[in-house]
């Protein structure tokens, strides 16, 4: 009988360490395909972009500046997942995506759609306020296959250029998640163009806004690891050392890692920024 009960406690503490298994998330500037880039061009390094992925088994990566061709890459080279997204330029497959890639043996969709960082946003193609380029986020509602529970992913590329866009884009971005997720959590990933002090980044973690995000990395219960910069130019290491790159959240999470990964492979990084990660449980 002390042998069934045993075995019963044993059962019920693995399954309970199985549901709360972290969510893997993953934000990956991983640069647009142009042989400008010589030996740093797609061709060269779509392998080492798809292996960081793989080799930490990324449960949902949002993914900035691919290319129609990128996305059908990594498609090929993440077997496991499927894409959510549309290119900017005419919500099909033209210009860059802001997609999202997701372990389909963890993840179920169960809503996704694209909007436009502009005053028309349901307009493919549109461009906001001053912004230099077209600007999108795309989004997915998601159930954890194994936990059950509920959570939303939305990923994005703000503007480089347009102060007033990078702006009301942060602005938009707050009211479009709470309007979207409501009181589900939900997590932001992106190249956001902008260091902690600067205006976009201050605006979507104003604490007296109760639409506000948290960074991943200022509570993750592990310190943070590797740079803290994100981008590094094709230069041997990071440009400054502030990140542009987030992983925001909204609602209930328990951060358990985070970390920037900046592995070289014979000197050379697989995209011009460092992917960001952070394991979250749900």
């Amino acid at each position: 009988m002390k042998k069934i009960w045993l075995s019963g406690v044993l059962c019920l503490f693995i399954s309970t360490l199985l549901a709360q298994t972290p969510l893997h998330v993953m934000t990956f500037n991983i640069r647009m395909n142009t042989p400008n880039d010589s030996l740093n061009a797609w061709p060269h390094r779509k392998e080492k972009v798809a292996s960081e992925v793989l080799f930490h088994q990324v449960s949902t990566l949002g993914v900035q500046e691919a290319l129609y061709d990128q996305m059908q890459d990594l498609q090929q080279l993440l077997p496991g997942y499927k894409t959510i997204g549309v290119g900017r330029e005419d919500g099909k497959t033209k210009g860059e995506f802001s997609a999202i890639f997701y372990d389909t043996t963890k993840l179920q969709v169960l809503k996704s759609e694209t909007f436009w960082l502009s005053e028309t946003p349901t307009v493919a193609g549109s461009k906001g306020w001053d912004a230099a380029i077209t600007r999108i986020v795309t989004w997915a509602q998601f159930r954890d296959k194994k936990t059950k529970k509920v959570f939303f992913h939305f990923n994005t590329h703000f503007d480089h250029m347009g102060k007033i866009a990078r702006r009301e884009s942060a602005k938009f971005l707050l009211q479009q998640v709470h309007k979207i997720a409501g009181a589900v959590p939900a997590i932001i990933t992106g190249d956001f163009n902008a260091t902690p002090d600067d205006e976009p980044i201050q605006v979507v973690m104003d604490n007296s806004n109760p639409l506000h995000f948290t960074d991943s990395k200022a509570v993750s219960q592990t310190p943070h690891y590797g740079p803290v910069g994100t981008f590094n130019g094709w230069h041997h290491a990071e440009v400054e050392n502030k990140p542009i790159d987030y992983i925001f959240l909204k609602g209930k999470f328990n951060v358990q890692k985070h970390a920037t990964i900046s592995e070289t492979w014979n000197g050379r990084y697989a995209s011009d920024h460092f992917a960001v990660y952070a394991e979250i449980g749900e």
